[in-house]
């Protein structure tokens, strides 16, 4: 599952992530069910802490996609505050992991034309939405956990 975040701003809150050797892209926070989370929403609130060292105030489910491995949940989101300092689990923890930078990117054409933005199928939804014009808050399914 992952959250594609929005800030106070309206924009959005991505990960540039970087590590020795690879190519560079950009992605949105998620994760993995862990034994301890109760449901989904949980361990989506859970992974954003991780990853962002923020609490997510979680609106609704915005696509469900199927890539090579599982079937991928993405929900919408807002997030108030942040913090690179604040940020724990393994892949933050290990330099060999590389870097995860927290970026704000307006959800623009111009702006996600030229991101590298990964999976895909987050990449084109959210370049639709904004080619369209669309309220992502308008999009959430807030019915489906």
């Amino acid at each position: 599952m992952r959250a594609v975040l929005l800030t106070p701003a309206d924009r959005l809150l991505l990960i540039r992530r970087t590590w020795p050797g690879g190519t560079p892209y950009w992605t949105v926070p998620g994760g993995h069910v862990e034994p301890e989370d109760r449901d989904l929403p949980a361990a989506l609130s859970r992974e954003v802490r991780e990853e962002t060292s923020g609490v997510p105030d979680i609106l609704g489910r915005l696509l469900t996609f199927d890539d090579t491995h599982q079937r991928d949940h993405v929900y919408l989101a807002r997030i108030t505050s942040w913090s690179e300092s604040g940020r724990t689990g393994p892949e933050i923890d290990d330099p060999d992991h590389g870097t995860y930078q927290l970026v704000e990117i307006a959800h623009t054409p111009a702006a996600l034309r030229t991101l590298p933005l990964l999976p895909g199928a987050v990449a084109t939804f959210l370049q639709r939405t904004a080619a369209d014009g669309q309220d992502l808050t308008v999009l959430a399914d807030p019915m489906v956990p």
